[in-house]
This record gives structure tokens, sequence and C-alpha cells, in this order.
């Protein structure tokens, strides 16, 4: 069975596709989109790659990979909350990525002590 931070990050990269659908369709959202949506589904896959890693050194990259794209992913939600009305399921997602940045940065931490 899946743990629950994994099932987080699923879910967050479906809702943070869901929303991208909405957006404008503009040159700069097209560019925004992209970026984002390359960031927000590669958290969940580097942590699903950790999940099967062959050593701790290797659980511990592919958790700094996973933090190192929320932090990416939490820069281009933030530019799309001040483009537009600070839409609440923006701001809501923007919440999301901030929790889920604290929790992979705790596990990198513990886990990089070890290195």
């Amino acid at each position: 069975m899946k743990n629950e931070l994994q099932q987080r990050l699923f879910k967050f990269s479906v809702e943070v596709i869901k929303e991208v659908r909405n957006l404008p369709v503009s040159t700069e959202f097209k560019v925004v989109s992209y970026q984002l949506l390359k960031s927000a589904t590669s958290v969940g896959a580097n942590y699903e790659e950790a999940q099967g890693a062959v050593s701790k050194a290797d659980f511990s990259n592919k958790v700094a990979i996973s933090l190192k794209e929320m932090r990416e992913t939490n820069y281009w939600i933030r530019i799309i909350v001040e483009i537009i009305d600070k839409n609440s399921r923006w701001l809501n997602l923007e919440k999301e990525s901030k929790e889920l940045m604290k929790i992979l940065g705790a596990i990198y931490a513990k886990t990089s002590k070890t290195r």
C-alpha cells in the first residue's frame, strides 16, 4: 500500500494538471504551464523512484530531486497567483506545495546526515 506522502504527491500533481487546463491560452501562460507541469509531475515521479532506491544515498538523492522540483513548482504557482486574481484553488495549491516542501525537506535532512 502506498504511503500517505506518495498519495499526497500524486493528488497534488493531478490537481495542478486540472488547474493548468483552466489557465488562459497565451504565450506567457504556455511557458509557465509547461514549466509547472514538468516540475509538478516530476516531484511525485522522483519520490516514487526513491521508494525503490538501492541504497540510503540513492533514496536521499531522489528525495533531494523531489524537493528541488517542489521548490520550482512553488515558484511557478506563485507567479500564477500574482498574475491572476488570487484564485483560491491556486492559493490552496501554493499552500500544499509549501507543506510538501517542508515534509520533503525534513526527510532529506534526516536521510542526508549519513552521507
